[in-house]
């Protein structure tokens, strides 16, 4: 949510953010509504006084000057309570209206209408070719019976799966090893709800925006978290912090689960886009500091980059273009891996700054050492998600034979097994 002092200082630089995200706001009708609230409520406390001034006077007056006064009293109690009546109804017109408003991107961003217009910061890693024709991750996974999508289908419709045998392994492998590099790197790990509330979805600003791509409880009004960054920002929401907390750094392994609802005939072949998934999920809550959340948002790509990095994935890094990004994100780096199948990159993470976006929302505040109450910073990033990245990692290193060498930082959770081969 945006300070909406803000709105009223430069409401042009949110219609121009908004446009340039592709977010319809009416900023000119929040800006009448808002208005027009204030003006009531600042009528309210001039009632207020009044009141109290011939409340205290009353009992002073004479006969002859009580009944004015007492009439009076009558007339501002009835005003009074059409006042709360008409803000009563305005208050919600407003609170929805700043909920849609989404924060402008930094300067840094490029301008564009979507993810075709990314721009490419840099590549690591070379791609291979093949002295054999490679197969897919399907095949393969289908050849070392590590992956059984038909009955996965066959249970639970579109877009699941069954991972089995070393296709289990090597997925809670690739998990194990993310979460063991961040809590080495000072991370404090943590198991997360997954069932969350309506507020946590606000706060964490996927609603308004994301219903259509949520799975929703309606019987219990609980909504199943899409990210472990939904729990894992929220858990100090409503709290006032001590500044020497901060940052707090957390990373969740945790199941996610979205609809793709949208998303009919687009990646449907095998693990890219699928209902249900497994990602390890870095979180900071910093201080009010632009400059040290762009640092700390450096710190958690080269976090993701060094896992990348340590099973060998060639990948790039782009810088997200305004149309590509959400309604709070300031800036956002996606790390797209090498697809032999798809001869292409594919996203696999998404490093987000939201400055005091996400915090306001959840009215999540730290104390200053001068006792001053400011609004935290919040960031988050992929560190690894599977089985989408498993992938990059069979097609990578399939060999000629049909057989899949495991990279070598993973052999320790699988036994120190070097190859998954057909039985």
């Amino acid at each position: 949510m945006i300070d909406i002092r803000q709105i009223r200082e430069n409401p042009q630089i949110f219609k121009d953010g908004a446009k340039a995200k592709n977010f319809d706001v009416d900023i000119d009708k929040l800006l009448e509504v808002d208005t027009q609230l204030r003006e009531n409520k600042n009528r309210l406390q001039d009632i207020a006084t009044e009141k109290n001034n011939l409340g205290k006077s009353i009992p002073k007056l004479g006969e002859s000057e009580k009944k004015p006064a007492l009439d009076k009293l009558s007339e501002l109690k009835q005003e009074e309570s059409a006042l709360n009546e008409t803000i009563k109804q305005l208050q919600p017109d407003f609170d929805t209206l700043m909920l849609e408003v989404p924060q402008p991107a930094s300067p840094e961003v490029p301008l564009g209408k979507d993810d075709t217009e990314n721009t490419e910061l840099r590549k690591w890693g070379e791609i291979p070719t093949f002295d054999f024709q490679p197969k897919d991750h399907v095949a393969l996974g289908m050849a070392l019976d590590m992956i059984d999508i038909e009955r996965g289908v066959k249970l639970a419709g579109t877009r699941n799966y069954f991972l089995k045998g070393d296709g289990a392994m090597l997925h809670w492998a690739v998990l194990r090893f993310a979460m063991d590099y961040m809590i080495k790197r000072g991370y404090t790990p943590m198991a997360v709800p997954l069932l969350m509330r309506d507020e946590a979805m606000r706060g964490t600003g996927y609603y308004p925006g994301s219903e259509e791509q949520t799975y929703r409880m309606e019987k219990d009004e609980l909504n199943l978290a899409g990210t472990a960054e939904v729990p894992v920002t929220a858990y100090h929401s409503g709290e006032i912090l001590k500044e020497e907390m901060l940052p707090i750094k957390s990373v969740a392994m945790s199941t996610c689960f979205r609809r793709e609802a949208g998303a009919a005939g687009k990646d449907t072949h095998g693990l890219y886009r699928i209902h249900q998934f497994d990602k390890v999920e870095q979180v900071i809550i910093g201080e009010n500091d632009e400059e040290k959340s762009k640092k700390y948002h450096l710190e958690i790509l080269e976090n993701s980059e060094a896992v990348m990095q340590a099973f060998g994935i060639p990948y790039r890094i782009v810088n997200v273009c305004t149309g590509d990004l959400g309604r709070g994100q300031v800036q956002k780096y996606d790390i797209e891996a090498w697809m032999p199948s798809r001869n292409s990159y594919g996203e696999t993470h998404s490093a987000s700054r939201f400055y005091e976006f996400q915090a306001r929302r959840m009215n999540l505040r730290y104390k200053t050492a001068k006792n001053k109450n400011l609004f935290c910073h919040t960031l988050n990033n992929t560190v690894i998600a599977s089985p989408r990245v498993l992938i990059s990692i069979m097609e990578l290193n399939q060999n000629a034979d049909g057989s899949i060498t495991i990279p070598q930082v993973l052999r320790p959770y699988m036994g120190n097994k070097q190859k998954i081969e057909k039985n």
